[in-house]
């Protein structure tokens, strides 16, 4: 399975973008996909996951602005972000894990099978 990951750019704090990450190999549907990101200087963090049928989890500081959802017939997740704020600007990366596990949990990182490029996001004061 390959990721390829798309959306990101330079915005303002206070706009919105949405991101893709396009599948190609496998049956996309059997994954539970999740994107990441990691800012300047910092570790790589979980930002959202959306498990295979269809129910997500997210990280704190994102509840509210940041949506997951997947097209499985398209093979995509999308991560809609609004109300960008700088603390946003990362390279965001999208992954994906072979799993049947629905249960709200987050997957450790180096749990996940395949992993996207990542595409960088800048947000601006």
């Amino acid at each position: 399975v390959q990721l390829q990951a798309s959306g990101g750019g330079l915005v303002q704090a206070g706009d919105s973008l949405r991101l893709a990450c396009v599948a190609s190999g496998g049956t996309f549907s059997r994954y539970a996909m999740a994107w990441f990101r990691q800012a300047p200087g910092k570790e790589r963090e979980f930002v959202m996951l959306i498990y295979r049928n269809g129910g997500s989890v997210s990280e704190d500081s994102v509840k509210g602005r940041f949506t997951i959802s997947r097209d499985n017939a398209k093979k995509t997740v999308y991560l809609q972000m609004t109300s960008l704020k700088p603390e946003d600007t990362a390279v965001y990366y999208c992954a994906a894990k072979n799993t049947i596990l629905t249960d709200n949990r987050v997957f450790p990182q180096n749990s996940y099978d395949y992993w996207g490029q990542g595409t960088k996001v800048t947000v601006s004061s």
